[in-house]
C-alpha cells in the first residue's frame, strides 16, 4: 500500500490548520468588532461577514482553472499571504467600507487558497487512498474552526487589534508551509474550461448535504434554547466532536466503498439527523447523526468529483466543487431561514427533506454510472 503520511502530506494540513485557524479568529471576533468599536448594527456585522462569500463564490472557478495552468504552490503561498494582509489591515479599519473591501480581499484569498489546497492534495495522495486523505486533511480545517473562536475571545480580551495581528501571523505561517510543500502538479497549456462539467451532477448531491448542515448550524442554538438547555452551544459541540473523532477513526471507510454509494448513504443520515434535531427529546441524538454522516459525505463526494477528471483538470474540478460548497453552506441557511420564521423545527425537517432529495438524486447519478 503506497504511503500517504508524507511530509507534504503533513505540511499541507499544517498550512490547512494554521489557515482555518486564523478564519475561527475572525468568525469570533469580527462581529464584536463591528458592533463594538466601529459602533455598527447587528445588521452590519452581518454584511460584513458575509461579503467574503461573494468574492469567493464568483472567483473560485477562475482560481481552478488558474491551479491548473500554473501550478498549486503560487495560489497556495498567494491566497494565504492575501489572507494575511486582509486581516491584518483590519485591525486599521475604522469604518465598516474598509471592513467590507477587507472581507472582500479575503473572499479572494479563500478562493485561491482552497481550491487549489484541494487540488495538491489529490495531486500528492495515492489514488487507492484518497478517501482516507481527504478524511485526514479535513481535520486541519475541522480543528482549526473549532480552536479559532476560543482562542479569539481570549485575544480579543486583551485588543482587537491583537486578535487580527494573530490571525494575520497564522496566515503567514500558513503561507511559510505551502512554500515548503512545492509544487504538486504539472502546469499545462491545455486551454481548461472554468466549470468542470462532469463534476456538477456530484456537486448538486453534496451541495443538499451543506444546506441542510447549513441550516442546522445556523439554527442549533436557537432549537436548543426552545429545548430547554442550559448549554445552548452543547448540539454544535457534539456535532463538531463527532465528525472529528468520527474521520479519525473511519477514515478508511472511504476507500473501501463506492463514492457515490458511500455518498447516497451519508446523505439518508444526515436526513435522519435533520429530522431528529426536529422532534421533542432528541436534538442531542440528532446532533451526534448529522455528525456521523457529514463525516462521510465530503469525502464521498470529492472522491466522486475528483473521479472525473484528469491530473491536469483538477483545479477545475475542485473551482468546480467549492463553488458549490459556498452555494449550499450560504444558500440553505436564507432558505431554511424562511421556514424558521414559521417554525424552527420546520425548518430542520425542510433540511432534511433537501437531503432526502439529494440521496435519491445521488442514487439516480449512481444507476446512470
Amino acid at each position: 500500500m503506497a504511503r500517504l503520511l508524507t511530509p507534504r502530506f503533513a505540511l499541507l494540513t499544517a498550512a490547512d490548520l494554521g489557515y482555518f485557524t486564523a478564519i475561527g479568529i475572525a468568525v469570533y471576533a469580527l462581529p464584536l468588532y463591528v458592533t463594538g468599536p466601529l459602533h455598527e448594527s447587528e445588521a452590519a456585522a452581518g454584511l460584513a461577514f458575509g461579503a467574503f462569500a461573494v468574492s469567493a463564490l464568483l472567483l473560485r472557478p477562475f482560481a481552478g482553472r488558474l491551479a491548473d495552468r500554473i501550478g498549486r504552490r503560487p495560489l497556495l503561498v498567494g491566497g494565504a499571504a492575501l489572507a494575511a494582509l486582509s486581516l491584518a489591515l483590519t485591525a486599521l479599519a475604522t469604518g465598516l467600507p474598509m471592513i467590507i473591501a477587507l472581507r472582500l480581499l479575503l473572499g479572494v484569498a479563500e478562493a485561491a487558497f482552497f481550491v487549489a489546497g484541494f487540488a495538491a492534495l489529490v495531486d500528492i495522495a495515492p489514488p487507492d487512498r484518497l478517501g482516507e486523505a481527504l478524511s485526514l486533511n479535513s481535520l486541519g480545517l475541522y480543528l482549526g474552526l473549532a480552536a479559532g473562536p476560543p482562542l479569539g475571545e481570549v485575544l480579543a480580551q486583551r485588543s482587537f487589534p491583537t486578535a487580527w495581528l494573530t490571525a494575520g501571523a497564522l496566515c503567514v505561517a500558513a503561507a511559510v508551509a505551502s512554500v515548503f510543500i512545492g509544487e504538486t502538479g504539472t502546469p499545462t497549456t491545455t486551454n481548461t474550461k472554468l466549470i468542470h462539467r462532469p463534476a456538477v451532477p456530484p456537486s448538486i448531491a453534496l451541495c443538499t448535504s451543506l444546506a441542510a448542515i447549513g441550516g442546522f448550524l445556523a439554527f442549533a442554538a436557537l432549537r436548543a434554547q426552545d429545548e430547554g438547555f442550559e448549554n445552548t452551544s452543547l448540539p454544535l459541540f457534539l456535532y463538531g466532536a463527532t465528525v472529528v473523532v468520527s474521520r479519525v477513526v473511519f477514515a478508511k471507510i472511504p476507500d473501501r466503498l463506492p463514492p457515490l454509494t458511500l455518498g447516497a448513504a451519508a446523505l439518508a443520515v444526515i436526513a435522519l439527523g435533520m429530522i431528529l434535531t426536529a422532534l421533542p427529546h432528541t436534538l442531542v441524538a440528532g446532533s451526534v447523526v448529522l455528525g456521523i454522516g457529514v463525516t462521510f459525505s465530503t469525502p464521498a463526494f470529492f472522491a466522486a468529483v475528483f473521479a472525473t477528471a484528469a491530473p491536469h483538470q483538477r483545479g477545475a474540478a475542485s473551482g468546480t466543487a467549492s463553488a458549490f460548497i459556498d452555494i449550499g453552506l450560504g444558500g440553505g441557511p436564507i432558505l431554511l431561514g424562511l421556514v424558521a420564521n414559521a417554525s424552527i423545527p420546520a425548518a430542520l425537517v425542510t433540511g432534511g427533506a433537501l437531503a432526502a432529495a439529494g440521496c435519491l438524486w445521488t442514487l439516480a447519478l449512481r444507476r446512470a454510472h
